[in-house]
């Protein structure tokens, strides 16, 4: 797969500078890193090494990476070595996609709160899905589901909301049974939705009573309790959106969904078309007009702003797995579940790769090993570079 003509690096490299000293005061120190680690992603700055072709003695320098998770260069190899790790727990079932979004109102006061307000979507959203499926007049079984935050739209403002992946089925209250939800259904949409606006208000208002909230500029005057409750009592009546897509069907598919977008970023290289007199147009789809590719220029500064609105708190978890697939059970549950549906892992799982060198072949369309120019040597180190300047801090999820 040929590298992109443009990347987001360009636009960074070119006007991050002015940007930089523009806003300043106003930037995190997160947000500096983060501007850092894509400008010297993949260059001499960071170091590297020389490889040559054993069959036919081509070269090639190949410079490091950042290891920055909001890079857009250095998801492919984080999400080929978290895609093999996650086949081993997939169960062969239907699966079902559900996101939970968070209304505009909401969105603001995420943005001046990020750890406290993405900390309340991921639990009101586990929570909403545990406790409809556990009841009996539903499903009545205790489910697993992982949770992947997004905070992006197509034209990059803030817009967070959560994509659920979730078996279809669940275990019995006693774990002798497993419980096959009904074909192409998982859950009402709409008693999901008025459960989640009911638990999300509520956790709200604990966070705003202990203090853990902050409000700045337009939105200061939420620091007043009478306020903050005038504002936060219409977001309890309005309807929140909260919809489930058509089932995955099964592994392979699961697979592939989560190949594309656990280890998303604001927006990929590929959807930038031009960076030309401090302006950058990219290709972005209007959801409101069936899907419809449609193009918008920004200016380099508000390109770079609504870039930066993503950037997540330090050692924030965006990809959180609940129920049975919980991290501190997950392997003993997996396999119970495995027992009751009698079946074992190689009988349904998709035939890839060991190894994450040939995931990422798959996921990219480039080896890791064969040359590039004769297509028959392999590609043999024989150099390090060693870094210009000292590596920024490295940063994954």
């Amino acid at each position: 797969m040929p590298r992109p003509a443009l990347e987001v690096a360009d636009v960074f490299r070119q006007y991050g500078p002015a940007f930089r000293q523009a806003h300043a005061q106003s930037m995190s120190s997160g947000q500096l890193r983060v501007m850092h680690s894509i400008e010297v992603c993949r260059t001499a700055a960071l170091g590297g090494h020389v490889d040559e072709c054993d069959h036919c003695g081509h070269r090639s320098i190949s410079y490091n990476s950042c290891g920055n998770r909001h890079c857009t260069k250095c998801q492919s190899l984080a999400r080929a070595r978290w895609l093999d790790d996650r086949r081993s727990e997939l169960l062969p079932v239907e699966y079902f996609h559900v996101v939970f979004t968070l209304p505009d109102q909401i969105a603001a006061v995420a943005l001046q709160n990020k750890p406290v307000v993405y900390n309340i979507l991921f639990r009101a959203a586990s929570e909403t899905l545990r406790r409809i499926a556990a009841d009996p007049r539903h499903l009545g079984a205790e489910i697993g589901f992982l949770a992947v935050l997004h905070t992006w739209g197509q034209t990059l403002h803030h817009h967070p909301h959560l994509h659920c992946v979730v078996p279809g089925g669940g275990l019995s209250q006693d774990g002798r049974r497993w419980v096959a939800c009904p074909k192409r259904f998982l859950l009402p949409v709409k008693v999901l939705s008025r459960l989640f606006r009911r638990l999300f208000c509520d956790y709200l208002q604990e966070a705003f009573e202990s203090k853990k909230l902050k409000f700045y500029g337009r939105l200061s005057n939420l620091s007043d309790p009478q306020a903050f409750a005038l504002w936060l009592q219409p977001l309890r009546h309005i309807k929140w959106n909260v919809y489930s897509k058509p089932p995955f069907g099964g592994p392979p598919q699961v697979l592939e969904y989560l190949a594309r977008y656990t280890h998303g970023v604001a927006i990929s290289n590929n959807r930038i078309l031009a960076i030309a007199d401090g302006q950058v147009t990219f290709q972005w789809k209007d959801y409101q007009d069936g899907g419809a590719s449609k193009t918008m220029t920004l200016s380099a500064d508000e390109f770079i702003r609504r870039f930066l609105l993503h950037v997540l708190p330090d050692r924030f978890v965006r990809i959180r797995h609940f129920g049975f697939l919980a991290n501190r059970n997950r392997h003993k549950k997996v396999n119970l579940c495995r027992a009751l549906l009698n079946v074992t892992a190689a009988a349904y799982l998709p035939t890839l790769p060991g190894n994450y060198k040939t995931c990422y072949q798959l996921l990219t369309g480039q080896s890791l090993n064969c040359c590039p120019l004769c297509h028959q040597g392999r590609m043999l180190r024989i150099e390090i570079l060693a870094p210009v300047l000292a590596p920024a801090r490295m940063d994954s999820s």
